[in-house]
């Protein structure tokens, strides 16, 4: 349930710049009682931490005391549905109480399995998923601290757990209202830095604002997002081919499906590229689109020369979620292969958008008038404008970048090397300038998503660290936080964890917040 390790740094071995905590979320737990998950985005979340001070860092680790968490082990069994596993009354229970159970989730009431992320709202931290719970948790002691519910405070059935933050702390992000809001549409929100209550006795999004709305293109089919893009003045939403279907959603229960066979891929279908600006809430009246591609995690975006330039991770089909299904993930490498070779690979792409159109272009012209790309923004006859992206690196995920160069014009992205398989086996930093990279890689080990944490008197985009948390298949091989410098990728440090250290998915580093849990450690 709760760990803390302590482990000394060689001395001089990491900038002593380096203050603060590194907190990552993740699945956990897979089996409670006799019952286990099906898919590896179900198991439940753990959160865990890296502190660093003064040479010295400290591993803790908790699970998120969530709803779903003290209902399944109180129940020595899972009893709350996830993303790819489906639960059903017990059967001990008498007919009544299962005709209730079917028709209370005719509507489904979504888990707070948070396991995806850690976002902050004002001075708030919270474990987050995709749906319309959240789970506020200390920093500190990675305590669960309430459960807060979006449908309270903005009329949104789903959100991201990808949200952005501005220079002023502010925090935007997304979410889509399905049911009992009106008409169903897509919302874009606002969190000020401020919104956090001095006294701590209410949520930081009871002061949200909502930016704006965009009606769904299709009712019953809303595209699926995991992430959006943002510039200085716009929202980039990319409205993709990979939807939800919302009738078998609201049966998936009767069925015996479960959530994620709710989503499906329209190869045939073309994708939209809404720009909304933030200060007005307006969307840009050009139609911008796209082939179809399904889209999950977004690099970066900025604003050059009266365009906007938006860097994404697509796939050419949907079938990534099938491979971390639980008896996939446990297969042999070779056969996993063999039976997965013409899965989709992530492949980084540049889309730029014209921002002016002038009105005596000729259809079938190149509106993009950057140098540094390849990419196409064609006018159509109907007045529309058709992308095309210029590939810039294939085979990566779990982006990151310095977040300093945030909505600007950046040079160098992060992320985790991905083989044909669900695991990833090396970390990548890539050049966009002169499309080159650079990799770190260790036998029989999986590096988690990278975290750069940008140095106090950078000069440069790349003056920094890069942090990673390391899982070994071999058991003999002992977890590890592996500190590399950013700019020639070298490992500079590592922190070896004296006990199991679960793969993670995504979290954030917060500069000095833990003077007192080094305390604590240090007394354990």
């Amino acid at each position: 349930i709760e760990f803390i390790y302590f482990h000394r740094f060689a001395e001089s071995s990491i900038p002593p710049w380096l203050q603060g905590t590194l907190l990552r979320n993740g699945p956990g737990l897979f089996s409670v009682g006799n019952t286990s998950y099906k898919h590896w985005f179900d198991g439940m979340a753990l959160i865990h931490s890296f502190t660093f001070k003064d040479g010295d860092v400290f591993y803790k680790s908790k699970f998120l005391k969530s709803e779903t968490y003290k209902k399944n082990i109180a129940a020595n069994r899972i009893v709350v549905s996830e993303f790819g596993t489906m639960v059903y009354p017990d059967p001990c229970k008498n007919i009544f109480s299962k005709a209730f159970s079917y028709l209370m989730n005719a509507i489904p009431d979504f888990t707070d399995n948070n396991l995806i992320n850690i976002i902050r709202y004002g001075k708030d931290y919270y474990a987050s998923s995709e749906v319309n719970y959240i789970n506020q948790i200390d920093p500190l002691t990675l305590d669960t601290l309430g459960r807060t519910n979006y449908r309270n405070h903005i009329a949104i059935n789903l959100a991201t757990a990808h949200p952005h933050y501005d220079e002023e702390g502010n925090t935007y992000n997304m979410g889509t209202a399905i049911m009992n809001f009106g008409k169903p549409k897509y919302v874009i929100f606002k969190v000020p830095a401020n919104a956090t209550d001095k006294e701590k006795k209410k949520p930081a999004l009871g002061n949200v604002e909502q930016i704006c709305s965009i009606p769904f293109r299709s009712t019953l089919y809303p595209s699926y997002f995991h992430s959006f893009g943002m510039t200085e003045n716009y929202i980039v939403f990319v409205e993709q081919a990979f939807k939800l279907d919302i009738l078998k959603l609201a049966t998936a229960y009767f069925r015996d499906v479960n959530w994620g066979s709710c989503l499906k891929f329209d190869k045939d279908d073309i994708t939209l590229i809404h720009l909304v600006s933030r200060k007005t809430g307006k969307t840009v009246n050009a139609k911008y689109y796209a082939d179809a591609f399904v889209v999950f995690h977004h690099i970066n975006a900025y604003e050059e020369d009266s365009h906007v330039v938006f860097d994404l991770i697509t796939y050419q089909d949907s079938n990534l979620y099938d491979m971390f299904y639980i008896h996939n993930m446990k297969q042999d490498v070779d056969k996993f292969i063999e039976t997965n070779k013409d899965f989709s690979r992530p492949t980084c792409q540049r889309f730029v958008l014209p921002l002016n159109v002038d009105k005596e272009t000729p259809p079938d012209t190149n509106l993009v008038r950057l140098q540094d790309t390849t990419a196409k923004a064609m006018l159509k006859q109907d007045g529309s404008i058709y992308c095309t992206p210029d590939t810039i690196f294939e085979g990566l995920e779990l982006p990151g970048i310095n977040y300093k160069f945030n909505s600007k014009k950046y040079r160098y992205f992060y992320g985790t090397r991905v083989e044909w398989s669900p695991y990833p086996s090396k970390i990548a930093k890539v050049d966009i300038a002169t499309r080159t990279h650079q990799v770190w890689i260790e036998e029989e080990c999986y590096p988690s998503e990278p975290v750069f944490v940008a140095s106090p008197d950078a000069a440069e985009e790349d003056d920094g660290v890069i942090l990673s948390s390391v899982v070994s298949f071999n058991p003999q091989k002992p977890p590890f936080l592996v500190v590399l410098d950013a700019k020639s990728f070298k490992e500079i440090a590592r922190a070896t964890i004296d006990t199991a250290v679960h793969m993670d998915l995504h979290g954030l580093f917060v500069f000095c917040i833990c003077k007192s849990l080094w305390k604590k450690a240090s007394a354990k």
